[in-house]
């Protein structure tokens, strides 16, 4: 049963995802599950539309002094929501602010050392992934002189 003061970080990666709400209610709805019961004070929500690999998110940077300040626990739906960077997450969990994983609420700091690798290894294979359609995409609709296809997709 939860007990204490939380501060809630929901984020989705694009402007479409945070348009469209479906992915933040979703997180919403499994923070709520968690928090069900108990003697518990939700202080405040952070919202961000803002991609994982970013660490430097104005919203989470905003819920991480909230929880410094006042000493409350940052929860989040899912790890991949906090961060998709190992590092990021290990100097988090080496800090003096708690959060909880709402879906994983009993792992232990090993077990999100590797879940974080895990999502940090499925970032790098969801931009090879994108990297590839869209390079699919820009010959199959004959683009010619595009040298620096990187640079082409903003990624310069």
């Amino acid at each position: 049963m939860a007990e204490g003061k939380f501060v809630s970080y929901v984020r989705v990666s694009t402007k479409r995802q945070g348009d469209s709400g479906l992915g933040l209610s979703a997180q919403r709805e499994s923070i709520d599950t968690y928090l069900n019961g108990g003697n518990w004070e939700l202080i405040e929500e952070f919202t961000e539309v803002e991609s994982g690999k970013v660490d430097s998110r104005p919203q989470l940077l905003a819920a991480l002094d909230l929880c410094d300040k006042t000493g409350a626990t940052l929860i989040v739906a899912k790890l991949d929501r906090l961060s998709r960077d190992s590092a990021f997450l290990n100097n988090l969990m080496k800090s003096d602010i708690n959060f909880i994983i709402a879906d994983f609420p009993s792992a232990n700091p090993f077990m999100l050392r590797v879940f974080a690798a895990l999502a940090e290894y499925e970032r790098e294979l969801i931009s090879q992934r994108t990297k590839a359609a869209l390079a699919k995409s820009v010959k199959v609709k004959g683009a010619k002189g595009i040298v620096n296809l990187s640079a082409y997709m903003g990624y310069n």
